[in-house]
């Protein structure tokens, strides 16, 4: 056949349409097998609060180069096929890294190296314990110890230093409290502080005397546990080191990947940053200043940014406006019921608080104040409501614990966007006691999340750890009924007060992050975030409350990282899975 020029043109420019999309293909197909840089996890059952507080599915999400979560991918989306590194999660459940909201880092650490009766249950059970560890530790200057609770024991009062004289001889010994608002002191602690019949109470604290004199009986309370502490010896800073060390393994295998750390001393602050220093610092610390000077010394003019990769950062101060109700120092607004001569120990009168407020505020730290009481929380909202005035701007003022809140001061937490920074488990290890030191008529506050929430508060949930176990997925388990780990009881105490699971789990995720100005980059599992994430064997959107309560942690990652998992030795040792 003949072919005339036009026809060869047609020809030919027929052959280039058809091998430029073939081109155009095998180059498209060259680009998708370059490998992407960074981490993939798939082949999971991941969920993750949605920033709207609702919870999103997702069944795989890629890791960048810099720790942060690249993109979230749910069923039928394509993913890269190619990337540095591949884990296949087959199928485990993925949640968010929990954010302990009020904790105390060193706190959990010292108590992990000392003498711990966090689990007696009598009198004698404990100065059983407490002979054997003097007998364990004959070279300790001092038998140094916390976790005793006298409500628990049944004891119907406070124990003495006579009683644990005859468990630790003549060596001084000074056990704190499970709260830490009070110590138990033995006789040759309080000669040591030189405590006599004559020396008086502190100025928001009280000595515990004994029936029918003036002498000291052994316990201390509040401001005058400082009579007796400032005798113990200060850690050395390699104790502080490997409290720290010892802190961060606890919670890390309960999941918490960061924690708001309340009342950071300079000594403990540094010790974060030698842990920094040296790429040991793997929970992420956000802490709060033990008093103004700790911190003009830690923050100078401001808050800290962010340090080592978003591990460290000091956001503000933490102020205590009244004690506990064990030990009777919460400030209430009537007398306790079963003690009419006290309604408690205030640390400081409204005046002094704002001050001390004032003072954080001008250079923009965020403040926290310890409120148990009812008066004290509406002696904090008093304040912030007159401070609001002048410091304008997005302050998120924090009340930490709120536990007794009189109803006609709960809708005053929205006016202001305050954060009720609360602690379910001490609802589920509280309530008997409450009902005990408030008399029923007086519980209508008490430990009230869904009211506070309702009213405007944005709830940040923890564990104030060591006070209790740094254990979200108790927290939550509680949350979700007001039951102890017994299911006590039946219904739940006060069950108007019960909360969804979606907001519990955003109470221990998204609400926690935006209570330390981290919303922007904590606590949800989304592009942009800081990758921290869980695997554990239960959906706690599905499980019994029973089962969310016995959740095993199985692998911790912070910033893309493994930072802990079962299969990992207290020595550090890393277990790399598959792929990596």
């Amino acid at each position: 056949m003949k072919f005339t020029k036009r026809a060869a043109l047609t020809a030919a420019l027929a052959c280039t349409l058809i091998a430029l999309p073939a081109a155009a293909r095998k180059k498209k197909d060259a680009e998708e097998e370059k490998p992407v840089a960074g981490t993939l996890i798939d082949n999971v059952d991941g969920l993750t609060p949605d920033g709207a507080g609702g919870i999103e599915r997702f069944d795989g999400f890629l890791i960048g180069p810099d720790g942060r979560v690249v993109e979230v991918y749910h069923s039928g989306d394509k993913r890269p096929q190619r990337v540095d590194y591949r884990l296949d999660g087959k199928g485990r459940i993925v949640v968010p890294g929990m954010i302990d909201a009020h904790g105390h880092v060193m706190a959990t650490g010292f108590a992990r190296m000392t003498l711990d009766l966090s689990m007696t249950s009598s009198l004698d059970e404990a100065l059983s314990r407490i002979a054997a560890w003097t007998a364990a530790h004959p070279d300790a200057p001092w038998i140094l110890g916390s976790g005793w609770n006298q409500v628990k024991w049944g004891l119907g009062r406070m124990p003495t230093a006579a009683e644990l004289d005859a468990a630790t001889g003549g060596k001084p010994a000074w056990l704190a409290r499970v709260d830490g608002h009070a110590g138990w002191a033995n006789t040759a602690a309080i000669k040591a502080a030189e405590v006599t019949a004559a020396t008086p109470d502190p100025a928001g604290g009280e000595i515990v005397r004994v029936s029918g004199s003036k002498a000291p009986a052994g316990v201390f309370i509040d401001a005058a546990t400082t009579l007796i502490e400032s005798k113990v010896p200060e850690p050395r800073p390699e104790d502080r080191d490997t409290a720290l060390g010892e802190a961060q393994l606890a919670l890390l295998a309960q999941g918490v990947t960061a924690v708001a750390d309340m009342g950071t001393t300079i000594e403990d602050w540094q010790a974060f940053r030698r842990s920094g220093d040296l790429g040991h610092l793997r929970v992420r610390i956000v802490s709060y200043a033990a008093g103004v000077d700790d911190m003009r010394l830690i923050g100078g003019p401001r808050p800290t940014p962010w340090l080592y990769g978003d591990r460290l950062k000091m956001n503000g101060l933490k102020l205590y406006l009244d004690g506990a109700l064990g030990s009777r120092g919460a400030w209430l607004k009537a007398p306790y019921a079963d003690a009419p001569a006290s309604d408690g120990l205030p640390q400081m009168n409204e005046t002094q608080l704002g001050n001390l407020m004032s003072r954080a505020a001008i250079d923009n730290f965020q403040v926290a104040v310890h409120a148990i009481g009812d008066e004290a929380n509406a002696t904090v909202l008093d304040t912030i409501d007159e401070l609001s005035a002048t410091y304008k701007g997005d302050r998120r003022w924090r009340i930490e614990h709120a536990q007794i809140v009189d109803p006609a001061d709960i809708p005053r937490f929205g006016e202001h966007g305050v954060i009720a920074s609360m602690q379910p488990q001490h609802e589920a290890s509280d309530r008997v006691m409450a009902e005990q030191r408030l008399g029923p008529d007086r519980l209508a506050g008490a430990y009230a999340w869904k009211s506070l929430a309702g009213a405007g508060a944005t709830l940040a949930f923890g564990s104030d750890t060591p006070v209790e176990p740094a254990n979200p997925f108790e927290g939550i388990a509680v949350a979700i009924t007001r039951q102890d780990a017994d299911g006590e009881p039946v219904g739940g105490w006060q069950p108007r007060e019960i909360i969804s699971r979606e907001a519990a789990l955003n109470a221990y995720t998204t609400g926690a992050a935006y209570a330390m100005f981290a919303e922007d980059r904590l606590g949800r599992i989304a592009k942009g975030y800081d990758a921290d994430f869980l695997f554990v064997d239960t959906d706690p959107t599905l499980a019994t409350p029973q089962q969310i309560r016995n959740t095993r942690v199985l692998e911790t990652w912070i910033g893309g990282q493994q930072a802990w998992s079962v299969a990992m030795d207290r020595t550090g040792e890393e277990f790399v899975p598959e792929g990596r």
